[in-house]
């Protein structure tokens, strides 16, 4: 009864009426009311002001819309953890990385991951760490893989590896011989990088301004694919973690000296979330992946 009362709560507050709440739950208006009513007499307070064309939550209503909202994730947590199999034999997984990762990380680790658990059905997502966070604290993600600078409090966060930027160039590219780069020379490279809205041009802009670097950056894309495609066919040269150069050929990481720029991956989940079956998997072999790769760096 606990739930439901949630649940409707819930729909009225989130269709601002009780007609379209009860068309959502597929239930009558008039089951819906009393519902409500029954929870406002039990909690002693009036939760929702019908006096107006729209139904609004009162002062009581918005105070109590913040723990319903907590319960509710509780209660599907709650559920995950019923339904939760052991044994792997099936289950769900809901994960996202942050862009770079889905070049080099995502392949090896999607590989590993299916070939132990086939049953075991992923979702995947592609998205910048600040929405990952606000994913993961919404309970709309199990797990997610970005930088170790997390900004949410109730995020735990893993580490997984060391990841080393590098000039990027291409095969073409005058610099393709060289092995490392001093930090002055970059003064003289025309760049193409991610654009603003990722962390890893945020990473980027404060080497360069703490090492007094200007380069030119001519072009700008927001998919990883464009600045891959943008360095092999052209003259520029870009700044990304070593591996991905690794990753595709045709491109050639060149190390920069001596200050390198490094960062630590890491696997994040919600702080006291239940950890199911398939999350601990995942966890497991995303450390084994992880670890693997920087062997082989």
């Amino acid at each position: 009864m606990l739930a439901r009362h949630i649940q409707y709560f819930l729909a009225v507050a989130q269709h601002a009426g009780f007609t379209k709440a009860a068309e959502a739950l597929h239930v009558s208006q008039p089951a819906l009311s009393q519902q409500i009513r029954q929870l406002e007499e039990s909690l002693g307070a009036q939760l929702f002001d019908r006096s107006g064309r729209k139904t609004r939550l009162t002062d009581a209503g918005e105070v109590y819309l913040r723990y319903a909202l907590r319960a509710a994730q509780e209660l599907q947590q709650g559920q995950r953890a019923i339904h939760d199999v052991g044994d792997l034999s099936r289950g769900s997984l809901r994960i996202a990385f942050t862009p770079t990762f889905t070049t080099y990380l995502v392949g090896p680790l999607m590989e590993a991951f299916h070939r132990r658990y086939p049953n075991i059905t992923l979702s995947l997502h592609e998205v910048a760490q600040e929405a990952l966070e606000r994913q993961l604290l919404a309970d709309e993600l199990d797990v997610g893989i970005a930088f170790d600078e997390v900004h949410a409090q109730d995020i735990e966060a893993t580490p997984l590896l060391v990841e080393t930027l590098a000039l990027v160039v291409g095969s073409q590219h005058p610099l393709a011989g060289e092995r490392t780069i001093g930090l002055p020379a970059l003064n003289a490279e025309s760049l193409i990088l991610l654009s603003q809205a990722f962390a890893t041009r945020e990473q980027i802009d404060r080497y360069f301004n703490q090492h007094g670097i200007c380069p030119r950056v001519v072009m700008e894309a927001n998919v990883i694919g464009a600045l891959i495609e943008g360095v092999r066919r052209t003259t520029l040269s870009t700044l990304l973690p070593a591996a991905i150069a690794r990753a595709h050929p045709g491109l050639i990481a060149i190390e920069l000296g001596p200050q390198r720029l490094q960062r630590t991956a890491v696997l994040m989940q919600r702080k006291g979330v239940y950890p199911s079956a398939a999350a601990r998997a995942f966890r497991e072999v995303a450390e084994e992946v992880a670890s693997a790769l920087e062997a082989s760096c």
